[in-house]
């Protein structure tokens, strides 16, 4: 299998584009420690690899990934699980969601930014350090999105983080490049994920139609992206952005158009 002896940390990793991304990686034959900070829904993950007959293969550490030293022993626990890290998988993140003239910077810059940009620096740092101990070749890969590459209605922070990501991204590629370590990034459209739950059916039908097929991203497509970018079979895929948003990146809504004349 494509993940055959690798050792993996997923973020975010209980539900959501985390959790599927569990799964795949488990099913391509790596170890997955899942490190969120809900861990009784990380454990209920852990359960659910077990129950699909792979005992052992993913254990659950709580992780507050806007603490440097929780992300710290989130890694030195992996290596204390499973021996060694390959692959981490910078996928936590919090939504945005308030109008910039009724902010808050405590409420609605600072926890953004801290989870969504200073948690994708601390995993970057933690695991690189760590593959540079073990003289191994890593793989590194962050979750930005579509807002970190153009505006969007109530996400001038979130979208500022999303940004930071990617330029995170090409620039650890460029310094950790020496130590046979890849760093890539993924942008996620519109996702059926718990965030969008939150929304009415007429604002998810409506995020479903900006997206190419007109249909919303199932978490297991993203989760197969990410697998293929964690495997050797993407060596030659590093400081690069991918886009699995099903073209929302690509194309402007489309217009209304009257029917051709007879």
């Amino acid at each position: 299998m494509a993940l055959d002896g690798k050792v993996a940390i997923i973020t975010g990793g209980a539900s959501g584009i985390g959790r599927a991304t569990v799964h795949a990686f488990v099913r391509d034959g790596a170890k997955v420690v899942i490190g969120d900070l809900n861990l009784e829904a990380a454990q209920a993950v852990v359960a659910e690899i077990e129950e699909a007959g792979h005992p052992g293969a993913a254990a659950a550490v709580q992780v507050d990934v806007s603490s440097w030293p929780d992300v710290q022993n989130l890694v030195a626990k992996t290596v204390e699980i499973y021996g060694k890290v390959d692959v981490i998988f910078n996928n936590a993140g919090i939504p945005g969601g308030f109008p910039l003239l009724e902010h808050d910077p405590e409420k609605h810059y600072y926890p953004v930014m801290r989870v969504d940009l200073d948690g994708v620096y601390f995993g970057i740092l933690a695991a690189a350090r760590q593959f540079v101990a073990q003289g191994t070749p890593g793989v590194i890969i962050n979750t930005s999105s579509i807002y970190g590459q153009s505006a969007g209605e109530r996400a001038f922070t979130y979208g500022a983080a999303k940004a930071g990501v990617i330029s995170f991204t090409r620039s650890a590629a460029m310094e950790l490049a020496e130590h046979d370590i890849r760093v890539v990034a993924i942008t996620p459209g519109r996702a059926r994920t718990p965030i969008l739950a939150r929304f009415s059916d007429e604002l998810n039908d409506f995020m479903a139609s900006e997206q190419m097929r007109g249909k919303l991203t199932e978490p297991e497509e993203i989760a197969e992206v990410v697998a293929f970018l964690a495997s050797d079979a993407s060596n030659a895929i590093n400081g690069t952005v991918i886009s699995v948003d099903d073209g929302y990146s690509a194309f402007k809504n489309r217009l209304p158009l009257p029917s051709p004349k007879a």
